[in-house]
């Protein structure tokens, strides 16, 4: 079988390291197709697959040409902005915040008059945006790239949440050229927290009976086509085994002894929050300072988040005790 696997960037493949390791090692063949360079080391990752296996290939995808790209993805935004104007989302300020900030002027104005906060309003404006989105013509690049490829099935990750993203075209000219087609969840939290799925592929493979639910309730995709798979990312921990040793690792980093230590593994967190290397330091300055031992001078590693680097710049841990 070939499989066509497309995703945002090189570091999405990474929660399926595993999976297109094994697909290889069984004698198919995985083309793995981003839309954009990162500096996460995606890339390094899939040369990799690609030396250690045979069947695997990578490259990038075709771009939309037309100009029907910029309007599908103004009216994407707005249609996903909708999502978060629901009262289910007002405990959510800052995921109705994130959308809103996506969406162009004129979607603002467009749900400002049709009276998008109310129940009704909503119904309204999504049934007419998603008849637009549906109108829109598939690419004749993006058909003639599915068709050069040859796959059998074509895989998407993350598909939702990625509205300036091709993938949505891509899924849209799958289906119609019919390739067999499948959603790979990448994380926990993307069908509780990203767009609505509208144009639901042949297969939505979730982690769990929870994903299960989303899947059924939030997005309205019928059971016959959710498969529980288990989270891939974690498939390598059933059978790893340290690298190095606890007195070698405890080096490494600077610890002492062979006590506890704490560790904090930081967040992505929103665009424009607050500095995360400032809280660190606040927080173990609190740590330092409580009473109850034996927080007062437990060992702690700090794993900055790897998108967030540049914020470290100048901001020192060690001297803490």
């Amino acid at each position: 079988m070939r499989i066509l696997f497309l995703a945002r960037h090189y570091t999405y493949f990474r929660n399926y390291e595993s999976v297109i390791a094994t697909l290889a090692g069984r004698g198919h063949e995985l083309h793995l197709a981003a839309e954009r360079e990162e500096d996460l080391g995606g890339r390094e990752m899939v040369d990799r697959l690609a030396r250690e296996h045979p069947g695997v290939s990578y490259g990038w995808v075709a771009s939309r040409e037309d100009a029907w790209g910029a309007f599908a993805t103004r009216l994407r935004m707005t249609i996903d902005y909708l999502r978060y104007l629901d009262p289910a989302y007002a405990a959510a300020p800052k995921l109705r915040a994130r959308a809103r900030e996506r969406v162009p002027r004129v979607g603002l104005w467009l749900l400002a008059v049709t009276g998008a906060w109310s129940a009704v309003g909503r119904r309204s404006m999504r049934a007419v945006l998603y008849a637009c989105e549906r109108a829109i013509p598939r690419s004749a690049q993006i058909d003639q790239y599915l068709r050069d490829q040859r796959a059998d099935v074509v895989l998407f990750t993350p598909l939702i949440g990625l509205v300036a993203s091709p993938q949505l075209d891509y899924l849209q000219s799958a289906k119609a050229l019919g390739y067999p087609t499948a959603l790979c969840v990448w994380s926990w939290d993307h069908l509780s927290s990203k767009a609505i799925l509208r144009n639901v592929p042949d297969r939505v493979f979730v982690w769990n009976e929870t994903q299960r639910e989303e899947a059924l309730t939030l997005h309205g995709v019928s059971p016959e086509r959710i498969v529980v798979t288990g989270a891939q990312c974690f498939d390598q921990w059933f059978d790893r085994t340290p690298s190095i040793d606890r007195a070698a690792f405890c080096g490494k980093v600077g610890l002492r002894g062979d006590g506890p230590f704490l560790l904090y593994v930081c967040s992505a967190l929103f665009h424009g929050s607050p500095s995360e290397a400032l809280f660190v330091q606040r927080w173990i300055r609190a740590v330092r300072a409580c009473a109850l031992a034996p927080l007062a001078s437990i060992p702690i590693v700090v794993r900055p988040h790897p998108a967030r680097l540049k914020e470290w710049a100048g901001i020192g841990v060690t001297s803490d005790p």
